[in-house]
Formats: structure tokens, sequence, C-alpha cells
């Protein structure tokens, strides 16, 4: 029986496997070769080589802009995720309807262009912002800041984003039974004492992966950077594009792209080192469940 199920598993993955070996692993290897070779005059001269490598970890500029996409990034995938928190909490523990849930997916009929402009409207000198405020009498004159600069980036991403971290918290939310939740509050924890206690150790991986997984969307983004960041919002994925479209230089971008995913790793092992110092992370569910 047990035979049985394997091979009846493997049989149901095996498409899933072949999809991301083909299409996401092979290609990811053939631009990690790609990252070693160089260019010149617009032409790929497939040598080894690690001045690509190199070059961008000395270069002022990759740091400059490494640092404004983490920096954005961190605090996209912060906000967003507090934001979903209690959304999810709603749509799990309080609410049976899913209206809340089909609104929310609504927001993604919208095109991605679209909401980019809208807050392009938004944030404008003559846009809904700025004449609000100025019939407030808050401001004499339109702020030209809103737009242009490292706020609308993020401001536009965490609207973007917000839905798919929203899924994803409920999901991990969705695993952890209502009945823990009303014993730690039988025993005398408070309604944060009980997300502390209970929610958050439990659903610990899943959150981090929809703070891990918004932070890597944010911080390779290229199109909102592109039309909202002006230069002081550029982002890592911005000046990768920039490599590929412009220079002609893949090899220098595929160094850079796994530069940032190095990063990107490193990162989700601080937190996660960070979680289980704090104790917010543990080992095994049934301790989480003993200690209550």
């Amino acid at each position: 029986m047990s035979l049985t199920r394997t091979r009846t598993g493997t049989l149901l993955a095996t498409p899933a496997i072949l999809y991301m070996l083909v299409f996401f692993i092979v290609p990811s290897l053939i631009l990690f070769a790609y990252s070693f070779w160089s260019s010149a005059s617009y032409r790929i001269v497939p040598d080894f080589q690690f001045n690509n490598y190199l070059g961008s970890l000395a270069s002022p500029v990759f740091w400059k802009v490494t640092f404004n996409a983490i920096r954005i990034g961190l605090f996209t995938a912060t906000v967003t995720l507090i934001l979903s928190i209690p959304v999810g909490y709603y749509l799990v523990y309080v609410s049976r309807s899913q209206t809340i849930l089909y609104l929310i997916l609504i927001t993604w009929f919208s095109s991605y262009l679209v909401r980019i402009y809208a807050w392009r409207t938004l944030l404008g000198t003559n846009g809904v912002l700025n004449t609000v405020l100025l019939q407030l009498g808050v401001i004499d004159h339109p702020v030209s800041a809103f737009l242009f600069s490292p706020f609308a980036v993020t401001i536009t991403l965490v609207h973007i984003y917000l839905p798919f971290c929203i899924l994803l918290v409920v999901s991990s939310l969705s695993e952890i039974k209502r009945d823990l939740i009303d014993a730690a509050r039988d025993l005398g924890t408070s309604s944060i004492g009980a997300f502390f206690k209970v929610i958050a150790p439990n659903a610990a991986n899943g959150l981090i992966g929809a703070f891990m997984l918004t932070f890597i969307l944010v911080a390779g983004d290229y199109v909102t950077p592109q039309m909202l960041g002006g230069s002081s919002g550029q982002t890592t994925g911005l000046l990768i594009a920039d490599q590929f479209r412009k220079t002609g230089n893949w090899p220098l971008g595929a160094a850079q792209a796994f530069l940032m995913f190095g990063i990107s790793i490193v990162l989700y092992a601080f937190i996660t080192v960070l979680g289980r110092a704090t104790g917010l992370i543990v080992k095994r569910r049934a301790k989480t469940e003993r200690e209550i």
C-alpha cells in the first residue's frame, strides 16, 4: 500500500518537476554559466573569469542600488506582512464569508501597469493627493517629492503585492486549529500573547515565506522603480535589466542577478536564526502545544 502511494505521488509530481527542471533550473544553470563569461561589442565570449563578480562587488553604483533595493524591499515586505496578518486572521478565524477574499482577488483583474499609472495620477503634482492637501491648507504649493521617490515606489509595491501576501498568510494560518488559540485564552493569555505564543510559532515558516517572497519580488522589480522611482528609487532589478536591454552585457547582468540571489539567501538565513533566537520559531509544533 505504501509503495503504491509512493508511485502515485511520484507520478503526480513528475509533470511539475519536469516543468521546473526544463523552464527554471536549466535556464538558471545556463545563466549561471553566462555570469563567468565576458562581453565585448554586444558579443558574448565564452571564457571563464571572475571579473563580472569582482567588478560588481567593487562598484559603488552596484552597492548603492543594491542597498536601496534591500531597504525598499525590507520596508515594503514588512508593511505588507503587518497589513496582511490582521486580514488573514479575520478571514481564517472570524469571518465565515469569502466575500472579502473575493474582493482581494478581484484586484488582480486590473493590469499591473494600470495600477502603476493610477498611483502616478494620485501622487503627481496635479494629482489627487496634492489637490486635497492644497484645499485643506496643509501645503502652499504642490509637492513634487511624492512622485519619483522611494516613497512612491514603496506605496505602489505595497498595493501591488498586498493581495499576494494576504493569500500566503491565509494559507499559513489555515493550518492552525482554533482550539489551540481558545486553549491559550482560557489559560489567561491575551490576544496578543496568543498570537506570539501560538500563531507565530506555528505559522512562522509560512509568515517568513510570505515575507521573503514579497521581498524578492519587490527587490527584483524594475517596472515600478523605472516609472515611479526616479534617480533615488532605483533597485537592483532595474540595474540588471539595463545590462540585458541597453548595454547588452548579459554576463555582467547574470553575475549581478546571482549576487542578489546570494544576498537574499543570507537575509533569509539571518531572519530564520533571529526567529529561533527570539523563540518565535520552534523546531517542532508539539513543543509549542506543550508550552501552552
